[in-house]
């Protein structure tokens, strides 16, 4: 009985110590030799990463093979990955964990950094900053929106002015939202994936993903906040006129959306550099996928030929579609 009680009061000083490491450990963190021995991974600590609050720990195996399939379409894409998460079996897969630019793809996680952080008073100012060039929801300086309307024009048509009104009305700034975009990539488990600005667009840095974590990404987006999966599923939306802003009608630039029946979103991304990316959430046959492709000449008939080739991989009938 004494070696009994003896081993379970050492279990739990052990888990105590490890608790109060857990909540006191941040003076350690500038110490390389210190880190070896703390009991938890840093991007797991409260005090180094505010995202920990919504950490969901779900990933794909490890090591997906490339398909071989002789039926597998030969796609343009560089990389793509379909994933069908009921069942958690990979349907396609083509080189998932290289690294690629992602374009417009990053204001998925712009959209998971801002719902994750609202505004208490909704009121999200528009500066002549935020104004940057191409994709564009038509914002003017001296505006001001709601986080809905604006992920409805983040989402929709892909507004570069959008994911900068977001990240400049974060509590500390744009390189703030930036910092805690990349905080949710390490709580997500995304070692490769890397921002550097809240849009995808090209010229300020080392910008990065794999679809292996899109697909990861992807799914936290979509099952985590309604509003996320409401507004990518919309094909067009107005945004009526208030007094403090004119009136905004957006059109869903994911071209599968009404073409291909079940497609339920996600999002398009195109930079030269990125080449032609796509996000695909499609909800058919009692089976939710989510397709990527990244670096296409096609992203729409790749992505067509995928969901084909996965639905018949699970013996269900492909939809008819355009």
């Amino acid at each position: 009985m004494r070696n009994w009680l003896g081993y379970a009061f050492t279990i739990l000083l052990v888990s105590i110590l490890a608790c109060v490491a857990f909540w006191m450990y941040q003076p350690l963190m500038d110490s390389p030799t210190l880190r070896l021995f703390l009991p938890i991974p840093m991007q797991f600590a409260l005090p180094n990463n505010n995202q920990v609050a919504t950490l969901d720990i779900w990933s794909v195996a490890k090591d997906i093979p490339n398909t071989h399939d002789t039926h597998a379409p030969g796609i343009s894409a560089v990389s793509a990955l379909v994933f069908d998460l009921p069942t958690g079996k990979t349907l396609f897969a083509k080189d998932v964990d290289l690294r690629l630019p992602l374009a417009s793809l990053t204001k998925i996680m712009t959209a998971v950094v801002a719902l994750e952080h609202p505004k208490s008073d909704d009121v999200y100012a528009v500066r002549d900053t935020a104004l940057v060039g191409e994709d564009s929801m038509g914002l003017t300086a001296g505006e001001s929106l709601s986080l809905s309307e604006l992920l409805y024009g983040l989402m929709l048509h892909s507004g570069n002015d959008a994911a900068e009104v977001l990240a400049d009305n974060f509590p500390t700034g744009r390189s703030g939202f930036i910092q805690a975009m990349n905080q949710k990539a390490a709580t997500l488990g995304l070692s490769n994936t890397h921002f550097t600005n809240p849009t995808g667009l090209e010229g300020d840095g080392n910008q990065y993903t794999t679809a292996k974590d899109l697909l990861v990404m992807t799914r936290y987006a979509l099952f985590h906040f309604p509003l996320f999966r409401d507004v990518v599923s919309t094909f067009d939306y107005t945004i009526p006129a208030t007094d403090t802003h004119k009136a905004f009608y957006l059109e869903n630039e994911t071209n599968l959306l009404t073409s291909y029946p079940g497609v339920k979103g996600v999002k398009t991304g195109y930079t030269p550099e990125a080449g032609l990316c796509l996000v695909t959430y499609l909800d058919y046959g009692g089976h939710q996928i989510i397709g990527i492709v990244l670096n296409s000449l096609s992203r729409r008939d790749d992505m067509k030929e995928l969901l084909d080739f996965s639905l018949n991989k699970l013996d269900i009938t492909p939809p008819k579609h355009g």
